[in-house]
């Protein structure tokens, strides 16, 4: 696909979430459903598509080590250099999050936010500039998807746009690793990925 007919994908994407819509997109990891983070009804929303339990939250994207500043209140000086270097898709469950994205924190006040470094995925965050919400785009409870022919129609008859299957090339195929760091800043793996 030339750049052209990418950037008028990432532009309809961009108009769909300006405008309170969810997406299916692929995500860096795997297909997922999101929308935009500071959008509460939004987000609603995609809780009701996946059939999630409104007590399990729901990740953040980001394009940047300086847009996850905007979302979390500190992140240790470890983790702001390991999030520099590593490659892989890494979540990390940040302690606290700023005021626009409490209502995506766990009951304790933690964040997980995810920092997109490249594809079609980083793209489409650098182009919206704001975070985005995510979640795989599986109903609770069935595997998540790898593969667009995977999607239940369940979830693609629900979203407001699906984008197409060319952009999952950029995709890992599995799920991020997911790590909370404690006041050393030693990490402690949840979901480990092989």
């Amino acid at each position: 696909m030339n750049k052209e007919n990418l950037q008028k994908i990432i532009d309809q994407a961009v108009l769909t979430l300006r405008e309170g819509g969810v997406l299916l997109y692929p995500a860096d990891t795997i297909w997922g459903i999101g929308c935009d983070a500071t959008n509460k009804e939004a987000v609603r929303k995609v809780y009701e598509i996946k059939g999630r339990s409104y007590n399990k939250p729901l990740i953040v994207l980001v394009p940047s080590v300086a847009q996850l500043y905007e979302v979390v209140s500190g992140v240790h000086p470890r983790i702001d250099t390991l999030l520099y270097f590593h490659e892989r898709p890494l979540t990390v469950i940040y302690p606290e999050a700023r005021e626009p994205y409490r209502h995506l924190a766990a009951e304790d006040g933690s964040i997980g936010v995810r920092v997109v470094k490249a594809g079609f995925c980083h793209d489409l965050l650098e182009s919206y500039g704001q975070p985005l919400v995510s979640t795989s785009a599986n109903i609770s409870g069935t595997p998540s998807p790898t593969k667009f022919g995977t999607i239940s129609s369940e979830i693609i008859s629900q979203v407001d746009l699906a984008l197409p299957a060319f952009a999952e090339k950029d995709m890992t195929g599995t799920a991020s690793v997911i790590a909370r760091y404690d006041a050393n800043g030693e990490l402690d793996f949840i979901r480990y990925v092989q």
